[in-house]
């Protein structure tokens, strides 16, 4: 399976699996999506994940969260930077999500942070998505 748009694949499959209320959700592994699924850790949008080894490049198992009524506890999961439009900021113009409730990806020169983390070291970066 040939996958364009890592990022979005990752973020649809997690969609999907809360969708199916399932508990789990399998995704090929790479250090970009370790980072990402470390930063939803935590920030508590996910209850933990591990590192499956398949002899290939390996899976991360990530273990999806949900409220007392079963509803996930990510309401919604965006790309904001796509592979034919990137979108890039500076580290005074990084988007603030749901007024600092939600949470911005930020691939840095630095490694992959939130949007409040790149705003207090002051470094700016290529936005991957949107977590609230």
């Amino acid at each position: 399976m040939n996958v364009v748009d890592p990022v979005a694949d990752y973020l649809t499959r997690i969609r999907n699996a809360q969708q199916a209320a399932h508990r789990h959700v399998d995704i090929p592994a790479s250090k970009l999506k370790r980072a990402m699924t470390q930063i939803l850790l935590d920030k508590g949008y996910v209850r933990r994940f591990i590192n499956v080894d398949d002899g290939k490049q390996g899976l991360i198992r990530v273990y999806l969260k949900y409220e007392k009524n079963g509803s996930p506890v990510i309401r919604s999961l965006k790309r904001a930077s796509k592979p034919g439009l990137r979108y890039y900021c500076g580290a005074d113009d990084l988007p603030r999500v749901r007024g600092g409730l939600g949470v911005a990806l930020v691939s840095t020169s630095r490694g992959v942070m939130t949007d409040k983390e790149a705003r207090a070291n002051h470094i700016g970066g290529e936005v991957l998505a949107y977590v609230y």
